[in-house]
């Protein structure tokens, strides 16, 4: 009887988490929600402006695609809103199609991304080989941080190319525009950064353990706010580029869409949703083991989905689970998604009361705060590591890792999945193998060893194995070949048509064929194509009986 269809199912996990929800978990979760919007603040903003759009699309990502993550999300405790992996993919769309055009390759991400829950393929994300993923989480890393050069040094550049020999030209040729103000809040900013979290524990003082509480980025980011506007350093800043941000969100707008560069966007959208989901999932599974819970991936995506639908109509930029914001969340005490539901409604008081501060904030510390994620976010031990791998790993992640610092990302994973493909299908097919059983095992070949061959296939006969029954068949016996697949654990269609034309030559040399320990999956392939009704008369229990039968 055929198995039915799985049904949608579509249970955020909030409903789950609000039963037994009282006021101590509330206060937990307000707090942590607080926690969160103070370091998404300045990463939204600075993650906005990294990838060619206002600073208030940040903002608006994380607050509208934050709340639908939380409130939809399969997980109790992930963040959702703007991440750095998405800085290259989203620069290159604007620079290439313009902002209408990614509006419409961010919602049709979120189709695609709902598409994948509805179909149960939130599983299937898994498969990613590390070695890909590590690869292009470095090179995405290393050009964040190649992109926040010019605003780290205040070079003055117009247009900041979106490829990586681009990148480099324009920083060269601009050298001579160094400002030496920008670079020296840039420098102080990045060591608040860096130092706040790991120094201040270390001074012995009742209050540093409080402090330390408060995250660097944002003491940076007032810092230097407060400095430059007070001194009127000649910095640029966020009111100087951008005018300011808005106090409030915008309202639903369709941009007129450029169908002409839209059919181009095909593969800019395919890559959006498979990074979301990755990265979401990714994030997810780190979530999952800070808290002991296990996340709901299909209705992860599906969230995921929703919120990259519907957030770029309001101005807004794709959206992901967001690891640091996440792990923030885990450490501040988080009970359920209310926290980041939270955050995100946190994120909107600020927008309303403190909007016409932002015009102050310094563009130097927001590239100094990015430079900083960009060196967290780089798995860059796994380079020293690469020695204690075998070579197709190196090749894999070293490949991906240049492809997408010097190409595209797009380039880099798909190489990356079918070089991992490549590597998998060569070693699968280095483990299977045939051995040749004698009158020493089975004593009932006495004297029949030139007139009867015995092989034990193991492991998996697909189309990158079949060369082992392309061998049996061009060196057959004179009287019986008996095959023991009790150890097969797989047959591919390619397999079994090896092992029908096997049983032609046979027949066709008057060589019995014997087949024995057929079990699980081949016996189940046998049958369907045909090929078990075939050889039936000569199927056996086990070898031993198989090679009785081939002797008689």
């Amino acid at each position: 009887m055929a198995r039915a269809a799985p049904m949608l199912s579509f249970r955020p996990r909030l409903l789950d988490a609000l039963r037994g929800y009282d006021r101590a978990r509330f206060v937990q979760d307000f707090g942590a929600g607080l926690t969160v919007a103070v370091v998404a603040l300045p990463l939204a903003m600075a993650f906005a402006i990294a990838s060619g759009l206002p600073p208030e699309a940040g903002l608006f990502t994380a607050i509208i695609a934050g709340f639908l993550i939380s409130a939809l999300g399969g997980s109790r405790v992930q963040i959702g809103g703007p991440a750095g992996a998405f800085i290259v993919i989203v620069y290159g769309i604007v620079q290439q199609y313009g902002v209408a055009n990614l509006i419409l390759a961010t919602a049709l991400s979120g189709v695609l991304l709902f598409l994948m829950g509805v179909l149960q393929l939130g599983t299937l994300v898994r498969f990613i080989p590390v070695a890909v993923v590590i690869g292009f989480t470095n090179g995405i890393a290393v050009l964040i941080a190649l992109s926040q050069v010019k605003d780290f040094l205040g070079l003055s550049i117009v247009k900041m190319p979106g490829d990586f020999f681009g990148m480099l030209g324009a920083l060269y040729q601009h050298l001579s525009t160094l400002n030496p103000w920008a670079t020296g809040v840039a420098a102080v900013s990045l060591a608040v950064v860096v130092g706040w979290q790991r120094w201040l524990p270390a001074w012995r003082h009742p209050w540093a353990s409080a402090l330390a509480r408060v995250p660097g980025s944002i003491v940076a980011l007032v810092l230097a706010t407060a400095v430059v506007a007070l001194s009127g350093m000649p910095v640029e800043t966020i009111g100087s580029r951008f005018g300011g941000i808005p106090a409030g969100l915008p309202a639903f707008t369709l941009p007129d869409f450029s169908w002409e560069s839209a059919r181009h966007l095909l593969m800019p959208t395919i890559t959006l949703a498979l990074l979301g989901a990755i990265e979401s999932l990714l994030c997810a599974r780190v979530a999952d083991g800070m808290v002991n819970d296990r996340h709901d991936p299909n209705q992860e995506l599906m969230a995921q989905g929703v919120a990259n639908f519907v957030t770029p109509f309001f101005g807004g930029m794709p959206a992901t689970g967001t690891i640091v914001r996440t792990v923030t969340n885990v450490k501040s005490g988080a009970t359920s998604p209310v926290a980041g539901m939270v955050h995100a409604l946190a994120l909107l008081l600020v927008m309303l009361v403190a909007a016409p501060l932002a015009g102050s904030i310094p563009l130097a510390t927001l590239a100094a705060i990015l430079m900083f994620v960009a060196w967290n976010m780089g798995e860059w031990r796994e380079f020293a590591r690469l020695k204690t791998y075998r070579l197709p790993y190196r090749v894999t992640l070293v490949s991906v890792f240049l492809l997408t610092v010097v190409f595209d990302l797009t380039v880099a994973v798909e190489f990356g999945i079918f070089a991992a493909c490549l590597t998998f299908i060569y070693r699968i097919s280095s483990l299977s193998r045939a051995e040749p059983i004698g009158s020493a095992d089975l004593p009932v070949l006495a004297g029949h060893d030139a007139r009867v061959q015995v092989w034990r296939l193991h492991g998996a006969l697909f189309f990158g194995a079949t060369k082992l029954i392309e061998a049996m068949e061009d060196h057959l016996p004179a009287q019986a070949l008996v095959l023991d697949l009790k150890n097969v654990i797989y047959v591919d269609s390619t397999g079994a048509e090896a092992l029908e034309n096997l049983a032609h030559a046979c027949a066709t040399h008057g060589v019995r064929l014997i087949v024995s320990g057929l079990m699980g999956q081949p016996l189940d392939i046998l049958r369907r194509t045909g090929l078990y009704e075939q050889l039936q008369p000569e199927l056996q229990p086990d070898v031993a009986r198989a090679a009785a039968a081939a002797v008689a």
